[in-house]
């Protein structure tokens, strides 16, 4: 059980961490504030199981006599892995939650060589420098075991989360559909904000799809504004 509550703890630090990072990484390439993510709480799961994923490789190979290069790179091939599976989820439902596909050596848009050498020097950041402030974070933890509760409260906000951020997406995935287009996730709430600017409205940041118009009234426009920016890019 302590275990467990070890890997909760860890998987609870990297959703959250991964979720600032995301949030400042949006700002800075797309200049506007986005909560990033398929959920609409703080909290990036891919990021859980990436930060939960480098744990496990470097308890594997910490004492062994293998090269920390192959181990970084180890860690820079399974935060690759992460992203894929994730990607190909959301793509198999016509949903892109990210989008590579103006990057050289891309696969799908899911993953590209950028990409994962950035993983990797994320790897080898996480391998020098930041593996002792996890492991000291654990220690704390197995003697704060009351912090639990904590973890209880964060677990079952990311499910009921889960659940209602799930119904959104079928209505997207449905609409995608049945219209034979691809929904690009972060560009279609960066689409919601722009229409609630231009109406001078009232714009919520966790929740950007309950505004005042439809769900499928967003996604028509949407789409027409994707057909429109393809009848001027091939004129």
């Amino acid at each position: 059980m302590n275990l467990f509550l070890q890997f909760i703890f860890i998987f609870y630090m990297g959703c959250t961490l991964g979720w600032i990072l995301e949030l400042f990484f949006r700002r800075i390439v797309h200049g506007k504030w986005v909560n990033p993510g398929f959920l609409i709480g703080p909290y990036l799961p891919i990021y859980g199981f990436g930060l939960s994923a480098l744990t496990v490789i470097y308890l594997l190979f910490k004492d062994s006599n293998l090269n920390p290069i192959i181990i970084i790179l180890l860690m820079g091939l399974l935060m690759t892995v992460i992203e894929l599976i994730g990607g190909l989820i959301g793509l198999k439902n016509n949903v892109r939650l990210w989008d590579y596909s103006d990057q050289w050596g891309n696969y799908k848009g899911l993953i590209c060589p950028l990409f994962s050498a950035i993983w990797t020097v994320i790897g080898g950041i996480y391998y020098y420098f930041l593996a002792p402030y996890v492991f000291h974070s654990l220690d704390w933890f197995s003697k704060n075991l009351t912090f639990s509760y904590t973890l209880g409260i964060f677990t079952g906000f990311i499910l009921i989360d889960l659940v209602y951020s799930s119904k959104l997406y079928i209505k997207i995935k449905d609409y995608a559909k049945e219209n034979n287009i691809t929904v690009k996730y972060e560009q279609f709430k960066m689409h919601i904000k722009d229409e609630q600017a231009k109406r001078k409205e009232k714009y919520s940041f966790l929740n950007p799809f309950k505004q005042t118009k439809s769900l499928k009234e967003y996604l028509a426009d949407y789409k027409k504004e994707r057909l429109n920016k393809k009848v001027i890019i091939n004129k």
